[in-house]
């Protein structure tokens, strides 16, 4: 099993039992997995859009804004942090969509329906953090990414001893390429950033705690304690 100890250490508390208690119910399996499937694709589809909207290196105007640190870093990336973000998510993206497609083939042999889910509050939550000025919400989404695959991570690894043969070894296995998903992220937020991120995280880490830890009427696989 792969070692996520990093990420144990980088996420701000572990999954409530409360979560795992209600995840384990068989009747909730299928939501699960339609969920995971829909994690998988927004992973791939947020990597393309990081790629695709700076894949010149340049970073669009800050509307009305005028920060010291901003000019300081400048409006450009630098070639060598260009050429690894655009690596970096492409790859990324292509091992979310073969996620996407051991789930859907999942579904499949169970007989599962690929139905629609009301979106959790998770992402959401996280999103209200970024700033709004580059190249600091380059940063800030890259710190979300590292917190969404984390968490992800840590979940798989929770889940699965109460998953059945198929499922936990799939979920298992997904535990070495999230685990560098979220490492990724980390290494190219505080590449942009030229500094440390620590202060960004700690911000991140009191939101992402607060929607782990609350109580949540909509249960999913990001979702609080169950209502």
């Amino acid at each position: 099993m792969t070692d996520i100890s990093p990420i144990l250490e980088f996420l701000p508390c572990p999954t409530p039992e409360a979560w795992i208690e209600e995840a384990r119910k068989p009747e909730n399996l299928a939501v699960i997995l339609v969920d995971h499937a829909n994690n998988e694709l927004k992973a791939a589809q947020s990597a393309m859009a990081i790629m695709s909207r700076y894949r010149t290196g340049k970073f669009g105007q800050n509307r009305g804004t005028s920060h010291s640190n901003e000019e300081k870093v400048g409006l450009q990336l630098k070639t060598d942090d260009q050429l690894s973000l655009l690596n970096k998510m492409s790859r990324l993206a292509r091992e979310e969509l073969r996620h996407y497609e051991q789930v859907l083939a999942i579904m499949a042999r169970r007989d599962i329906p690929y139905v629609h889910l009301g979106a959790g509050r998770y992402a959401g939550q996280l999103s209200t953090a970024i700033r709004t000025f580059e190249p600091f919400r380059l940063v800030d989404t890259l710190i979300m990414g590292a917190f969404i695959e984390a968490r992800s991570c840590e979940r798989f690894a929770a889940l699965s001893p109460w998953l059945d043969d198929e499922l936990k070894k799939f979920y298992l296995s997904l535990l070495k390429s999230e685990s560098r998903h979220f490492q990724d992220y980390l290494t190219l937020a505080e590449a942009i950033n030229g500094a440390s991120v620590a202060d960004r995280v700690a911000i991140f880490a009191g939101i992402e705690q607060d929607a782990i830890e609350s109580r949540d009427h909509h249960f999913c696989f990001h979702s609080g304690v169950p209502a």
